[in-house]
């Protein structure tokens, strides 16, 4: 099978998202590109456990539509590829991508050997589960810092979870790495100084169009600018996961509240000619708590 030009991997990203996001691309304008609107550039997605309304998957997908948001991510594998599709037809609400399910507990740091092939074939299970429903990321925690000095476990989730790249190629998928708190390319108990080096230095590391970050705004606000960490990233970055982080209190938010530089953000984003779904991560809720959340991304993002 031919593979896809590396160059066209985020064309074919930003493609879809605009495809998607139609009617919020048509409001863009000469005045988005003399402000700081994100309008026309971000598109707002969220993760399926955050849709807390009884009824069918059908159900949970019109809510979130109804709520404003242009696409939502699954959690993979695990969804039934029939059902998921039959949603997105009666919805109108396509899947922009999912999240690999438990990368959290079955990690490719492990220094266990099978361990890391179970990791392997979940991730390329979600790979191809994902491109059957159309989506076009999966989000990856890579391991955790506790399974060996850094070194160590560089060196082999490099080289285990580039075993999935010809899957991901194959299928237009990019392996989206996520920035979380795992102690790992930062220094967890260190300040708001840190930089984004090292995630620059591990997605480079394997020296393809396929692997990239689903940079996660909130995350790190606590470690360092979130606005120098997307513009060392740059074109890393293919898609964004959003939260509201305070400083001063030590704790996560609601998107827009506690301390973090959203207008730096925005700043930091169209430098770096971002186009692409952010996916709210936070608490979910019914029709009332989603709206909220939609109206949240709207403001910080100024998409309107």
């Amino acid at each position: 099978m031919t593979l896809t030009p590396p160059v066209s991997r985020r064309q074919m990203l930003q493609g879809a998202a605009a495809l998607a996001a139609a009617p919020v691309l048509l409001r863009g304008s000469a005045s988005a590109a003399e402000d700081d609107s994100l309008a026309g550039r971000l598109y707002k997605t969220l993760k399926i456990g955050m849709v807390r309304v009884p009824g069918s998957l059908t159900d949970k997908f019109k809510a979130a539509k109804a709520a404003g948001f242009g696409a939502i991510e699954l959690s993979a594998p695990g969804f039934d590829i029939d059902e998921v599709r039959a949603a997105v037809a009666e919805s109108g609400l396509p899947v922009d991508g999912s999240v690999c399910r438990g990368h959290w507990k079955t990690r490719h740091t492990s220094p266990d050997k099978e361990t890391r092939a179970a990791a392997l074939g979940e991730l390329k299970k979600a790979i191809v589960d994902t491109h059957a429903v159309g989506g076009h990321t999966v989000l990856l925690v890579v391991g955790h810092g506790n399974d060996g000095p850094e070194e160590e476990i560089w060196e082999r989730s490099v080289e285990n979870i580039a075993q999935a790249i010809p899957v991901a190629a194959e299928r237009g998928i990019v392996i989206a790495i996520e920035n979380v708190w795992n102690q790992f390319l930062y220094d967890h108990g260190g300040d708001h100084k840190q930089t984004a080096e090292k995630y620059v230095k591990y997605v480079d590391e394997f020296k393809s169009p396929w692997i990239g970050m689903q940079f996660d705004i909130g995350n790190h606000w606590k470690y360092g600018s979130m606005g120098d960490w997307i513009r060392q990233l740059g074109k890393r970055v293919v898609k964004l996961d959003v939260k509201g982080f305070s400083r001063e209190q030590s704790k996560f938010t609601k998107i827009g509240e506690g301390d973090l530089d959203f207008a730096d953000v925005r700043k930091a984003l169209r430098e770096i000619n971002f186009y692409g779904w952010c996916a709210a991560e936070v608490g979910g809720g019914g029709p009332d708590r989603l709206a909220e959340i939609s109206a949240n991304m709207d403001r910080v993002f100024n998409l309107k």
